[in-house]
């Protein structure tokens, strides 16, 4: 190694304290969701996504007390991280229209089709069963049900006060995690993309009716 080298241990020192934490915190939520959409919340510990994200348990722990804090943090973390990619994205929908609203259905079903959704519904169904974290995860629930649905009536450029819009943008978030359900034990892709071009149709002679 040339003396203008540094190892990667090296490397990592020299890196800020905050910048170390920050990598580690997010180490540790992705490797959350990771391990929750692929073995559930009963095969989720602590110990299995301290491993899985490299550091030990202690550490984990540091920032993350209680395992409920450490997978509400992960769902919600990768909720806002979907939320501002479709944000990002809006300027690139094609214009008002038919086209504009199938691939806005089409962006929303496949939130919850993906590793997010499976890993979110596994928290969901431990928290049926689980007060302490049932109560968490409900909190969490209402506050990402509201940024999808600020997204959605975004993305579709519509006035959620009209009559009947919000009510049908939520049927469109409705149908979509009903899709993602769907998709959990086989691929149901196919049938997926009758029911988005179906719905689509559906939507847009539903919002095309509204004033403006």
């Amino acid at each position: 190694m040339s003396g203008t080298e540094v190892s990667g241990a090296e490397l990592a020192h020299r890196l800020p304290q905050q910048d170390r934490s920050r990598a580690t915190r997010a180490r540790l939520l992705d490797a959350a969701v990771d391990c929750l959409a692929r073995l559930g919340w009963t095969g989720s510990t602590v110990a299995v996504v301290a491993e899985r994200a490299g550091v030990t348990r202690g550490a984990l722990q540091h920032h993350f007390p209680t395992r409920e804090d450490l997978f509400t943090a992960a769902i919600e973390h990768v909720a806002a991280e979907r939320m501002a990619f479709v944000r990002a994205r809006l300027d690139e929908l094609p214009e008002h229209g038919p086209a504009r609203t199938e691939a806005v259905v089409s962006m929303i079903v496949r939130m919850y089709t993906d590793q997010y959704f499976r890993a979110a519904l596994h928290l969901w169904v431990a928290a049926a069963t689980e007060e302490p974290l049932r109560e968490r995860v409900v909190a969490l629930e209402n506050r990402v049900g509201r940024e999808a649905h600020r997204v959605a009536v975004a993305s579709l450029g519509v006035d959620e006060y009209a009559a009947g819009v919000r009510e049908t943008v939520q049927a469109t978030l409705d149908m979509a995690r009903g899709l993602g359900l769907a998709n959990l034990l086989t691929d149901d892709s196919d049938r997926r993309t009758r029911i988005v071009a179906r719905w689509s149709a559906i939507l847009d002679a539903a919002l095309a009716e509204q004033p403006g």
